[in-house]
């Protein structure tokens, strides 16, 4: 405790370091004491992504945000186009929380001329978003395993609300030994329920209301399981009533999923997830909720 206030009293008047290229990163982390946070981000940052700097400001003695919107994760290219930027916004938002590193390359600082490896992380990437977004993964797991190489961190900090994400990440990390340690943090939620996300930019007046039928849906999943239900097409069915009462929401999926494997469940006996994926005209939202104690993914 005595070392997380004397570091804020020394880090208040000091402004965040930006670094873009690798050099630079490695030159500002030999400088750096230990242990290090990363929140990797692809930047319009938003309350979910200050959550993620608290904690990592409340736990590591130098915290680091990468900013880099990540072209390979993106299976649509007019995604990647639209994708919100303000890197000037960004990084006030990071000196606000009193972080210590920025880390916002250019695209060849990560992936640098005859760049050829991909990292694919197997059965956990094939389901729900992976079945919906071919190669999204292996564009995650690629990018993070290459910000874990070139950070060294202790923790990483994840959202909850990327919960598919989250268990690929720490596969990935498994498989190749990485010493990083991979944190989930809770959802951030809006006060009517909707999980803070960069893509809500996006959605219409008319959408942004509608918007939160994803957390009323996984609301009414789980009060069926709170109530006894065991069933995972009576936890599904439930989710898609809940839906189906919103004229604006078109869903994709909904899933009731073993909380390890991801397989789809026909009876929920143990750690189980919630998940669904929503479009609101061209704005695709995902949400999850954990069922079961522990949840797999936290």
């Amino acid at each position: 405790m005595f070392r997380r206030q004397r570091r804020f009293a020394l880090t208040a008047d000091r402004l965040t370091e930006v670094v873009r290229t690798r050099d630079t990163l490695r030159d500002a982390l030999a400088r750096a004491e230990r242990p290090v946070g990363l929140v990797p981000t692809m930047g319009w940052l938003h309350d979910g992504h200050r959550a993620l700097m608290r904690q990592a400001r409340a736990a590591d003695a130098t915290t680091v945000v990468s900013i880099f919107v990540n072209p390979r994760q993106f299976n649509v290219p007019a995604d990647f186009t639209k994708y919100p930027r303000n890197e000037t916004r960004d990084i006030g938002i990071c000196e606000a929380e009193g972080v210590d590193l920025v880390f916002a390359p250019d695209p060849t600082e990560i992936y640098p001329p005859g760049f050829d490896t991909v990292v694919s992380v197997g059965a956990l990437s094939r389901p729900l978003e992976g079945a919906a977004r071919p190669g999204h993964f292996d564009g995650v797991a690629t990018v993070v395993a290459i910000l874990f190489d070139l950070v060294g961190a202790e923790h990483a900090y994840f959202g909850q609300k990327d919960a598919q994400q989250v268990m690929v990440i720490r596969q990935m990390a498994r498989d190749l030994a990485i010493a990083t340690e991979v944190i989930a943090c809770p959802t951030v939620r809006e006060a009517d329920g909707l999980a803070l996300s960069s893509r809500n930019v996006h959605l219409s007046p008319e959408e942004r209301a509608a918007a939160p039928v994803l957390h009323r849906a996984l609301e009414a999943a789980r009060e069926r399981w709170t109530a006894g239900e065991r069933r995972g097409d009576a936890l599904r069915a439930a989710m898609r009533d809940e839906l189906e009462r919103e004229p604006l929401a078109e869903p994709e999926y909904v899933s009731v999923a073993d909380g390890t494997t991801l397989a789809e469940l026909d009876r929920v006996d143990g750690p189980a997830l919630l998940s669904l994926a929503v479009r609101f005209g061209t704005t695709r939202l995902i949400d999850n909720e954990p069922l079961g104690d522990p949840p797999a993914t936290v």
